[in-house]
């Protein structure tokens, strides 16, 4: 078994809209008190003005400048940030980079909320924009490494609530009543700490299914 799976990665976080890296301070706490080491970035700006291509470079080069070229992350994407982290992912050498990776109520498919602004962040985030079309165009990518998406169908953010959901990956549904409750109920900090826990092991697949 490689040992390289019993390895916590660092974990990057990277939050929505109109937030800072201060909405995840209480998931950040947790997973430090249980060994890891966790970083995040404030996107500037966060506010939709910056297309959520560029926010993602913003990422990237945060990942070239804090770790070594060859240490693996873990990422997770808060709501807008799982998008910009998908963009990091699958266009800007993410999956290169990203070992698990998981998605906390992200408008995968987009969200009429989106609509409310004409900011360029928030026009990539309306349903069937080519930004989204583009991205989804691929994101059969992901299953190269370990994806989740965690959603709640209560969601009055991402509408329909079902858009957090990918057809790639695993799923969770964390029935929580609030979009930003996700990021401290308790039932969604245990399932971050699962996904983190799991250890994947591809090449073991691959000979049951012969």
């Amino acid at each position: 078994m490689n040992i390289e799976n019993h390895q916590r990665n660092p974990v990057l976080l990277i939050h929505g809209i109109e937030d800072t890296e201060t909405v995840f301070h209480k998931m950040a706490a947790q997973l430090r008190l249980q060994g890891w080491s966790v970083y995040s970035l404030n996107l500037v700006p966060n506010n939709g003005d910056l297309g959520l291509d560029e926010l993602a470079k913003q990422v990237a080069d945060y990942v070239t400048a804090t770790f070594a070229p060859e240490q693996r992350l873990d990422l997770i994407g808060f709501s807008m940030g799982g998008i910009v982290s998908r963009y990091y992912v699958q266009r800007l050498g993410g999956i290169n980079r990203v070992q698990r990776f998981i998605t906390i109520s992200s408008p995968h498919y987009g969200t009429v909320v989106a609509y409310g602004s004409s900011r360029p962040g928030c026009l990539q985030m309306r349903p069937d924009s080519i930004f989204l079309k583009d991205l989804n165009s691929d994101a059969v990518m992901l299953e190269q490494i370990d994806f989740t998406s965690i959603w709640t169908p209560y969601d009055l953010m991402i509408v329909p609530a079902n858009s957090s959901q990918m057809s790639v990956g695993s799923q969770v549904i964390v029935p929580v009543a609030l979009h930003p409750w996700m990021l401290t109920d308790p039932r969604s900090l245990v399932v971050v700490k699962i996904v983190l826990e799991r250890i994947k092991l591809p090449y073991l697949k691959k000979a049951s299914s012969q």
